[in-house]
């Protein structure tokens, strides 16, 4: 079978949509569960874009070594010079060069002729190839630009080096027909069809970017770009889970496979939307919670039967297992360690030890542990940071005749600190407590609950997310009680802040 090389982008053009924004120790985690996740090619940011961004690319080009690891650019010697050193020193780096070649992006946006975007493309490319073994051309707005002109310029680009042409439908116009059409388009008229690799890149404004990849590939190209849950800017970007099971379950159409490790495609969900506290749809196909929940009595009675008269596929191939091992307050840490080891999680004993801990903790509170609870520990351990503020006490009282009141006790330095405010509600009131204490007010832009299981003992998961100046701050957290774990969301939000202040 063909086989076709998966390029993330998560990182990149993934985070870049509203309120899914990481810092650089999220990035590399999810990074790591990239690798894990066997994709191709992870483009790790826009080393250009800021400091911050250039720092993250060099960092998980340093820790992350099994996978390409590349670096956007636009076709300018500052972005490419920016986006090389920071991919220095990784065995097999590659720089991504882009520039528009759609009318309406040269008249509009770029103020240059055709013949002058051509010449740029020429030299940037060579200069790129002259840097690093690897180069990768993207034509921005591809599916909107005039054909010939387009093969011209990719001949320019693949001449002066690249390796790989990215045709890209960079506001998700074309329709699957159209994409598949333009890709056996470029590759009959490229001279050297066979010395390249073409590439797809699509976004979802009218909700085709999969089925538009899939076409892609179909006519011809060996690679698609996509991103986790298909998080990208407006409507997002083809999303990778989708694409790899489609290409897996109907193999005989495509006649083809990736090299994705699919029993890792939930976890790298479930990570993603922890990190960004973006939480996936129930009925997103694949990850979502509803993805394989039959609830029609026929449906139920064929699942029983057969599991293959209403499942195209098993959930353990995404890495969606049943509960096969009831946990308790009686549980030892021998069992805790391998339940977490049949759901897949490779742990530092650091890590290994603070979920441990909480999951004693929560075991007192909950007659039977599930899998999701012990996703959710292991999740809220594993981006346990530095506590400026640590959590004491708190009492609240409220009700329909009284004004909310909320007394809190923060740890400092080893020093308590208490005070104690009102508010429109329980929530608030604890949060002006919080406020008070730290000396410092951030506006709050979204605040988001949900119950990590069923039942009155249910988990509940708080993420907050809050402003400092520009930039949001994201924070979790969690507990049977809701009150408590608003509150650790916050201070969670707030000990970030703080830190990178």
């Amino acid at each position: 079978m063909r086989k076709i090389q998966i390029f993330d982008t998560t990182l990149r053009d993934g985070e870049q949509s509203p309120g899914c924004s990481m810092n650089i120790h999220e990035k590399l985690e999810l990074a790591r569960q990239l690798e894990r996740l066997g994709v191709d090619v992870i483009e790790a940011g826009f080393p250009i874009a800021s400091p911050e961004d250039f720092e993250s690319v060099k960092i998980i080009a340093q820790e992350v070594r099994s996978c390409r690891i590349a670096g956007l650019c636009r076709a300018v010697k500052g972005d490419i010079d920016c986006a090389w050193q920071a991919l220095q020193g990784h065995p097999d780096p590659l720089l991504h060069v882009f520039l528009a070649t759609s009318d309406i992006h040269l008249e509009a946006k770029l103020h240059k002729t055709r013949e002058e975007v051509l010449a740029q493309v020429k030299e940037m490319v060579a200069y790129a190839r002259a840097l690093c073994p690897n180069v990768e051309f993207s034509a921005e707005d591809a599916s909107r630009s005039d054909r010939d002109y387009l093969v011209q310029v990719f001949e320019a680009a693949q001449e002066a080096g690249a390796g790989v042409l990215n045709i890209p439908d960079t506001v998700g116009y074309a329709a699957p027909a159209e994409m598949e059409e333009l890709v056996r388009y470029v590759k009959a008229h490229l001279k050297n069809p066979d010395k390249v690799v073409l590439s797809v890149h699509c976004h979802n404004d009218l909700g085709m970017a999969v089925a538009n990849s899939l076409a892609g590939m179909q006519g011809g190209a060996g690679q698609i770009e996509c991103t986790v849950n298909g998080i990208g800017e407006r409507a997002g970007n083809a999303a990778l889970e989708e694409i790899v099971m489609a290409i897996r379950t109907r193999s005989q159409l495509y006649g083809c496979q990736t090299g994705v490790q699919t029993r890792q495609i939930y976890r790298t969900s479930k990570l993603l939307s922890t990190i960004t506290g973006v939480s996936v749809p129930p009925n997103k196909a694949i990850v979502g919670d509803n993805a394989f929940a039959h609830e029609s009595g026929i449906h139920q009675h064929g699942v029983m039967n057969n599991r293959l008269t209403y499942e195209i596929l098993p959930p353990e191939s995404v890495g969606i297992y049943q509960n096969r091992m009831v946990l308790g307050k009686h549980s030892g840490r021998h069992a805790f360690e391998e339940r977490l080891d049949q759901l897949g999680y490779r742990l530092p004993e650091a890590v290994l030890e603070k979920s441990f801990e909480k999951f004693k903790a929560l075991a007192d509170r909950k007659k039977i542990v599930t899998d999701r609870d012990l996703e959710a520990l292991v999740s809220s351990s594993r981006y346990q940071i530095a506590e400026t503020y640590t959590l004491e006490s708190f009492v609240i009282n409220s009700g329909t005749v009284i004004s909310a009141t909320a007394v809190v006790k923060l740890l400092k330095d080893g020093e308590s600190k208490e005070h104690v405010a009102r508010g429109e509600g329980p929530i608030d009131a604890a949060f002006k407590a919080i406020d008070r204490i730290v000396k410092q007010s951030f506006p709050l832009k979204n605040y988001a609950i949900q119950s990590v299981t069923e039942g009155e003992d249910a988990l509940g998961e708080v993420v907050v997310k809050i402003l400092r100046g520009d930039e949001i701050i994201t924070g979790r957290g969690l507990s049977t009680d809701i009150i408590e774990a608003s509150i650790r969301a916050y201070l969670n939000a707030i000990n970030k802040a703080v830190m990178q202040s």
